[in-house]
C-alpha cells in the first residue's frame, strides 16, 4: 500500500493544506450567500418595485450565468482591469489571499440566487393570514418579515438550502480557474505529475470528496426532519 501511494510523499502535494482551503471556500461563501440571499429573498416579495425589479434582475442574471463566467469575471473584471484588490498588498501572501477572497465573492454572488430562490419558495407556504394579521396590528413589512415569515420559511427549507450548500461544496472546485490552492487545482497538479497513478488519484479525491458531502447531506437532512414545520 505504501508503494502504490508512494506520490503522497512528495512535499509539494498538500492534500490537508488543499482539502482545508476547499472547507474555508465553503465555509465562508455559505454564510455570504445565506445573508445575501436572503435579502435578496426579502426584495423579492417587497411592497416596493424597484427593490422588487431588482431582485428579480439580479436573481435572473446571476442564476443563468456559467460559475466559471462569473469567477473568471470577479478576478479578470474586477482584480485585474478595475484594480479592486481585497488582500494588503503588503502581504506576502497577497496575491493567494486576493485571489482566495475574489472566489468567495464570486461563490456568494452566484450561490446566493439559490438560496434567494429557496427561501422565496419557503415564504410563499407560509400563510397569508398570518402576515395580513401581523400588518392589522401595526408591525412593518420589514417586521413581519423577520418575525413572522422568515423564522417559518427557513424551516421549510432546510432540505432545499441543504442541497445548495452540498452544491456549493462541489462548486468550488471552479476555483481553480484564477488559481486558488484548493483540492482541484491540486488534483490537476498531481494528473500532470503522476500520470502513472491517474486512477488513484482521481479515487483519492472522489472518495475524500464523498467523506465531506454525505456526511453533511445526513447531518442536514436530520436537522431538516426535527426542524420541520408541521401544517
Amino acid at each position: 500500500m505504501d508503494t502504490v501511494f508512494d506520490f503522497l510523499n512528495n512535499p509539494d502535494y498538500d492534500l490537508v493544506g488543499a482539502f482545508w482551503t476547499t472547507i474555508q471556500l465553503t465555509f465562508w461563501s455559505a454564510i455570504g450567500s445565506l445573508i445575501w440571499g436572503t435579502l435578496l429573498a426579502g426584495m423579492r416579495v417587497s411592497p416596493v418595485p424597484l427593490m422588487r425589479a431588482f431582485g428579480t434582475t439580479y436573481v435572473n442574471i446571476f442564476r443563468n450565468t456559467p460559475l466559471t463566467v462569473v469567477i473568471l469575471f470577479t478576478s479578470l473584471g474586477l482584480s485585474s482591469t478595475l484594480g479592486i484588490q481585497l488582500a494588503s498588498s503588503s502581504s506576502p501572501t497577497s496575491l493567494a489571499d486576493n485571489s482566495f477572497r475574489l472566489a468567495i465573492l464570486g461563490f456568494i454572488v452566484y450561490t446566493s440566487t439559490f438560496v434567494c430562490e429557496s427561501l422565496r419558495a419557503g415564504i410563499n407556504t407560509v400563510p397569508v393570514g398570518q402576515a395580513e394579521a401581523a400588518r392589522a396590528l401595526g408591525l412593518s413589512f420589514t417586521q413581519v418579515l423577520r418575525l413572522i415569515v422568515l423564522p417559518q420559511a427557513f424551516r421549510s427549507v432546510i432540505a432545499p438550502l441543504a442541497n445548495v450548500l452540498i452544491a456549493l461544496l462541489k462548486n468550488t472546485t471552479v476555483a481553480a480557474v484564477i488559481g486558488v490552492g484548493e483540492a482541484a487545482l491540486l488534483m490537476s497538479t498531481m494528473i500532470e505529475n503522476e500520470s502513472d497513478s491517474l486512477f488513484l488519484v482521481f479515487a483519492l479525491f472522489a472518495v475524500i470528496f464523498a467523506a465531506l458531502v454525505l456526511p453533511l447531506g445526513l447531518l442536514l437532512g436530520w436537522v431538516a426532519k426535527k426542524v420541520e414545520v408541521k401544517r
